[in-house]
């Protein structure tokens, strides 16, 4: 397993269009990708493999997250996702 922290910059959160966008990354990888909100007491987790899963967390602006992956190119996956994520700028 590895994992990476990340912090939504844009100020429109992981809308749905970068949602969708990082769906389609994920997908290329092979292992299994999970996001879980950091900074809420809820144990909030989805896959980021599903449009539903990333939108129903609610990934607002400043919302800190941690990227996980587990599989045979899980590092590749968590710091593709993760710059991705980085990228997402007004």
């Amino acid at each position: 397993m590895y994992s990476k922290k990340v912090t939504i910059k844009n100020s429109t959160g992981l809308h749905a269009r970068p949602a969708t966008q990082l769906v389609h990354l994920a997908e290329k990888y092979n292992s299994n990708l999970t996001v879980k909100r950091e900074d809420t007491d809820e144990d909030v987790v989805g896959d980021i493999k599903s449009i539903f899963s990333i939108l129903s967390i609610g990934l607002e602006a400043g919302a800190k997250i941690l990227v996980k992956g587990e599989g045979d190119d899980e590092v590749e996956a968590v710091d593709a996702v993760c710059n991705f994520i980085s990228s997402l700028e007004d």
